[in-house]
């Protein structure tokens, strides 16, 4: 028992002052991060105007310190079914971004990201539905410089597959582009006033409704098989044209063949005449002999002439016997 040290009451004083010292400098601190910006309040009430440079802060130790966001932050709209101004029944899907730009007056209007969030679908949901009612299908379909994209498809001697239809001669007022600007304006004068900024509108998707899809469907098969059978008959035309041609050709090249064969035959036989003639001049009464022994020969068993004894076929028959008779002394 001696053994054990007595500790001042001064010291325990002190370190109790230190500890309270700690803590209230632990609730007089607070951090604030790039991301976020601060609003300080006094029992609920606010303090000052808000915090946003980041960094290590000081405050009353019975303050509360609000971190809000300074990001840009994505809203999502739900897909709604909208009628155009020329009557036709749509899909439209469409996202956003924004941001809180006053943190003081987002706290005391709105509170928290789930509000928020509430009060941005009422808002751009009821301005989308205003603007694309307010349009034509094809000014939201489409943006400005369509004409110009068109033009160009049309120059460059490719299949238009659906540049004849009445709508591509429609003229662009407006566009998709300046219409989700219009949007944004509508919607900024708004949202304003809960300190919340709308960066972009942007409209994701369009689809018809179901019950004119299949419809719709149905246009584009026949358009696809009316394009088909326009290939079809443009390539029957260029396959019979190219038959023509073929045919031409091809009784080009046999005229100037049959030409060129009667020419080489008529050379031909005019040698042979020449021949023949040549030949004849040196022995006819020789060649006479010849060519009637021959015409004795193609007789056949069954063929039947009908002819005079003074015909000039037989006049080698009848000088025969005094041939033989004139041969048979000299052979003696």
């Amino acid at each position: 028992m001696g053994n054990d040290m007595v500790v001042p009451r001064w010291v325990k004083f002190a370190a109790s002052i230190l500890v309270v010292l700690a803590v209230l400098a632990w609730f007089s601190v607070y951090v604030v991060d790039q991301t976020q910006q601060v609003v300080l309040t006094e029992f609920g009430r606010p303090m000052g105007k808000p915090v946003t440079q980041a960094g290590l802060h000081f405050m009353w130790p019975w303050y509360t310190a609000n971190y809000f966001d300074k990001r840009i932050m994505a809203w999502d709209g739900r897909p709604d079914q909208i009628a155009t101004r020329d009557k036709k029944y749509i899909w439209v899907d469409t996202t956003a971004r924004w941001k809180i730009s006053n943190p003081l007056l987002f706290m005391k209007r709105v509170g928290t990201l789930t509000t928020a969030q509430s009060r941005l679908d009422g808002i751009i949901d009821s301005v989308v539905r205003d603007n694309v009612s307010d349009n034509d299908l094809v000014e939201i379909v489409r943006s400005t410089g369509w004409e110009k994209a068109k033009t160009q498809f049309e120059e460059s001697g490719l299949p238009g597959e659906g540049f004849g239809r009445p709508a591509d001669n429609y003229k662009l007022t407006k566009g998709r582009e300046k219409i989700t600007r219009e949007m944004v304006a509508d919607a900024s004068k708004l949202i304003s006033e809960f300190g919340m900024k709308l960066v972009d509108i942007r409209i994701t998707r369009i689809n018809y409704v179901e019950s004119v899809r299949n419809s719709v469907f149905q246009r584009m098969i026949s358009e696809r098989k009316r394009i088909a059978a326009q290939y079809r008959s443009e390539g029957m035309g260029r396959k019979a044209e190219i038959l023509g041609k073929m045919d031409l050709e091809l009784a080009s090249i046999n005229s100037k063949a049959y030409k060129q064969s009667q020419q080489i035959r008529g050379k031909a036989d005019a040698k042979v005449t020449k021949i023949f003639a040549s030949a004849y001049g040196k022995d006819p009464e020789f060649f006479s002999l010849y060519k009637t022994l021959n015409l004795y020969g193609d007789f056949s068993k069954n063929s039947s002439f009908l002819l005079s004894t003074d015909s000039d076929v037989f006049k080698y028959l009848k000088g025969a016997g005094k041939m033989v008779s004139a041969i048979k002394p000299s052979a003696r």
